[in-house]
């Protein structure tokens, strides 16, 4: 994308934007929730990347980002606001690494309204646009590295079909940025159809203002949930349905191999998508304990611990809802929160059935699939690869099948889950072409695996964003048999171990 430069650096009203009516239903909520205030300007901005899939979801015009009426690229840095935009940031609480960390908020974050499109209601946020009453010991700004990674986790993981947060665009700017070195500010524009986190709940809840509790569970009913107004137990329903949509997001989150890496409160969407993307990183060889943080030091959100640390955020969500439920309907919120355990285990074994391709439930799948993730795990075999190449498995008999199996070192291991495997397809009488393709729709051939988003990375810090357009391109269609043979659906480079990412990523 050309680096063209807008020198705006005022926030202004403009006299002309989209055909958007707008709306922000934090203002009705009251001023309690929220602390209305505009972007901080984002000095000589320019485009670093936009998502085309994402602009098509909001309804841009053809040529949007460079149509004159429209100065999106001043709109999208923070410099100016169209008609009918109200900025406002959020206020909330949480728990973070398990310790209430109290007061919080959109440090750096702005909510520019609400929006109706053809697949729904769309909320519109500029993520680096500058100082908010909640920014605590922060500066409200976003990273060119960081929000790179941000932009394209969004679109890699809406390509993979896992619930999240989509990104619109970045804007960039030679503003230096102080966090471990000197950096240069980023804007990303990110669009929801909620941006209300577990921690809005515990903010209000811990303050023991029932009132706004209260309006914020309704608002939230009646927006996103309405078949839980008329329940028996309307908030009861409200907490079961947004346990059923976070067990549904963790399986698909093991299932794929994503680490999240900072599972707080305040991160954890109330419509169970993906949110908050910061020190995340996806499996290369598999490994339950990876810690993707590495200011996570006692692996609180390691990739195995990420189902009961979901379980553990919807407890923190339920004591928040306590006011408005009533201790007498204790059981009912227990029973609520235990059928996160029934959702996600009935998830996980779906989504494992699908990647190994079975499509019946026999007895001792559990057992045949459990052993090829402990091989696995054994020794670090690449997660995507393995999953990938178990497409090409042929039942016949003498069938030349090394192209998998020859990820593992093990030989008897090889000779034995090839015979199980084998045999349990025959079982179900299954065709290997109809198979594969079924594999190869569940199973990605490319992911966001940190060695890619470093390279684009380092190349847009030195002025070249073709890379990061170029590997969002792939990352929208990471299903493709196109990208078997890639670059970068191959083995990461050994370089690749040596990258962290932390909180500041």
């Amino acid at each position: 994308m050309n680096r063209s430069v807008d020198t705006t650096t005022s926030v202004g009203p403009l006299t002309a934007g989209p055909d958007w009516h707008w709306r922000n239903g934090f203002h009705s909520l009251g001023a309690e929730f929220h602390t209305e205030l505009p972007p901080q300007p984002l000095p000589t901005p320019y485009w670093v990347a936009c998502s085309d899939s994402c602009a098509e979801l909001l309804g841009l015009p053809a040529g949007w980002q460079t149509r004159p009426d429209l100065n999106a690229l001043a709109v999208f840095s923070g410099n100016a606001l169209w008609p009918g935009m109200r900025p406002l940031a959020s206020v909330y609480s949480g728990h973070q690494f398990g310790v209430w960390a109290g007061q919080l908020g959109d440090g750096r974050a702005l909510s520019l309204g609400e929006i109706d499109t053809p697949h729904g209601p769309q909320e519109l946020q500029l993520k680096g646009a500058g100082l908010t009453p909640y920014s605590r010991m922060g500066d409200g700004r976003a990273v060119l590295r960081s929000s790179i990674r941000e932009f394209l986790c969004s679109e890699a993981m809406h390509g993979l079909g896992i619930p999240t947060t989509r990104a619109l665009c970045i804007t960039g700017s030679s503003m230096p940025v102080l966090r471990e070195t000197l950096e240069t500010a980023a804007v990303v524009t990110r669009v929801a159809p909620s941006f209300i986190r577990f921690g809005h709940f515990e903010h209000f809840s811990q303050r023991s203002d029932s009132d706004a509790l209260k309006r914020l569970a309704d608002f939230v009913i009646e927006h996103h949930y309405p078949e839980c107004r008329d329940a028996p137990q309307p908030y009861v329903a409200l907490l079961s349905e947004i346990a059923r949509r976070t067990a549904e997001l963790m399986a698909h989150w093991q299932a794929v191999g994503f680490c999240h890496g900072v599972m707080n409160t305040d991160n954890m969407s109330i419509l169970g998508l993906t949110i908050d993307y910061g020190p995340f990183g996806f499996l290369d060889g598999y490994d339950p304990a990876h810690i993707c943080n590495h200011t996570d030091r006692q692996g609180r959100y390691a990739f195995s611990g990420q189902p009961n640390i979901g379980l553990w955020n919807l407890h923190a969500l339920a004591q928040g809802l306590m006011p408005l439920i009533g201790a007498h309907h204790t059981d009912a919120v227990l029973e609520a929160l235990e059928s996160y355990k029934l959702s996600y285990a009935n998830a996980m074994r779906r989504r494992l059935r699908s990647k190994c391709g079975l499509t019946t439930a026999h007895k001792g799948d559990a057992e045949l699939i459990d052993a090829l993730l402990k091989q696995m795990a054994d020794e670090q075999t690449d997660h995507t690869i393995l999953f990938r190449r178990l497409s090409t498995f042929r039942t016949a008999e003498g069938a030349d099948n090394s192209a998998v199996m020859g990820l593992f070192h093990d030989l008897q291991f090889r000779e034995r889950w090839s015979a199980a495997y084998t045999e349990r397809l025959r079982a179900e009488h299954s065709d290997d072409a109809q198979r594969a393709a079924a594999m190869n729709r569940v199973n990605p051939a490319v992911i966001l695996r940190n060695h890619l988003a470093e390279s684009a990375i380092r190349q847009a810090q030195a002025g070249d964003f073709s890379e990061v357009q170029r590997l969002l391109k792939v990352l929208e269609h990471p299903f493709d048999e196109s990208h078997d043979t890639s670059a970068d659906a191959d083995f990461p480079p050994d370089w690749a171990q040596h990258i962290e990412v932390s909180c500041s990523s």
